[in-house]
């Protein structure tokens, strides 16, 4: 895994990740706007996709739900990431029809956090 795309409107927790993959050898590419986002994704390639789920214009489900113009569910559950601060059953029941990993906001642990993104 090398290519990595964020989409994190808090600019700080953004730029931070992107520093951090950056360290650790992974090129990446950055968005605050989900609808951007999307453009990006059906653009280009990636390894792992990881989306804040409430962005400033359109949800991270949004995008999820776009990324099948190009990509399945199996590749859908292993390239996204879905990062969030309201952890509710019912965030956690559509994350999982997507089969995608969900990560609390904030982290405990960046350096467990950062794994479980790449994994």
């Amino acid at each position: 895994m090398k290519n990595i795309l964020i989409i994190e409107d808090e600019i700080l927790i953004q730029q931070s990740l992107k520093k951090l993959f950056e360290r650790k050898g992974f090129t990446v590419d950055v968005s605050a706007s989900g609808k951007v986002a999307i453009d990006l994704l059906l653009a280009r390639d990636y390894d792992r996709i990881i989306c804040d789920l409430m962005l400033q214009d359109i949800s991270g489900f949004d995008v999820i739900e776009e990324s099948k113009k190009r990509y399945g569910p199996d590749e859908i559950s292993k390239k996204f990431v879905i990062m969030t601060a309201y952890n509710s059953p019912q965030v956690i029941s559509r994350a999982n029809s997507y089969q995608c990993r969900l990560l609390n906001k904030p982290f405990d642990d960046i350096e467990e956090a950062l794994r479980l993104m790449t994994e």
